[in-house]
């Protein structure tokens, strides 16, 4: 379980978090929507270490946790994923590997596997697509096999299809416990993956009670 208490972020005058305190039980996928600055990403940054928090403090499971300590079981894309351009996605993820060594190269071939990504592939990441640049972020969040995932608009540049599969990767994940921080702008993403849904407005949070997909636009006559 993830618990953020009075969480505050201030840059200058502005509070991008105003004392937030949110709960995000183990085992569930737990959606953040809100607009364009609304505090979505720089919740996930300082819960990840990223950023420091004027005030607050993140406990995992009851404890006090150091940023240090929560990204060895923590797996993420926040923002655009970043890799060597001229190395192919294989060599990427060994790279990433090799910082804690918890995992061998069959390991790093599975997580591209699963996201639809060949890892025998010499393309060199500059030449990927969006999309694939997508997956290959999404297989780097999962290849080690974290038991926390915070992952934010992790359907970008993906089409109908790549949507699809990643949706069946994240509820695969719910079902082997793991626990899921979704922050999209897609209604319809919130609405199918997650258990919960929390809002943020000027750094504020509030839980809502669900929400709804978009109805589908009618054909004009």
């Amino acid at each position: 379980m993830i618990e953020v208490r009075n969480l505050t972020k201030e840059f200058k005058e502005t509070k991008a978090l105003d004392n937030v305190n949110l709960t995000f039980e183990k085992g569930q996928i737990h959606g953040i929507i809100g607009r364009n600055g609304s505090g979505k990403t720089v919740m996930l940054k300082v819960i990840c270490g990223f950023m420091a928090p004027t005030a607050g403090e993140v406990y995992i499971d009851g404890k006090l946790y150091s940023p240090s300590m929560l990204r060895k079981n923590l797996g993420m894309i926040i923002e655009s994923p970043g890799f060597i351009g001229v190395k192919s996605g294989y060599k990427n993820l060994c790279y990433l590997a090799s910082i804690q060594k918890k995992i061998g190269k069959e390991q790093v071939k599975e997580a591209m596997r699963t996201v639809g990504l060949d890892p025998e592939s010499k393309k060199p990441v500059k030449k990927y697509s969006m999309g694939m640049r997508q997956r290959l972020g999404i297989a780097q969040a999962i290849m080690e096999d974290p038991d926390i995932l915070l992952l934010d608009e992790p359907m970008n540049g993906l089409d109908n299809h790549g949507v699809e599969d990643i949706r069946q990767i994240l509820l695969s994940l719910r079902e082997a416990g793991k626990t899921i921080l979704l922050a999209s702008h897609s209604r319809e993403d919130i609405a199918i993956l997650c258990d919960t849904v929390t809002e943020m407005e000027a750094g504020r949070a509030q839980r809502k009670e669900g929400i709804q997909p978009e109805p589908p636009i009618a054909p004009e006559a």
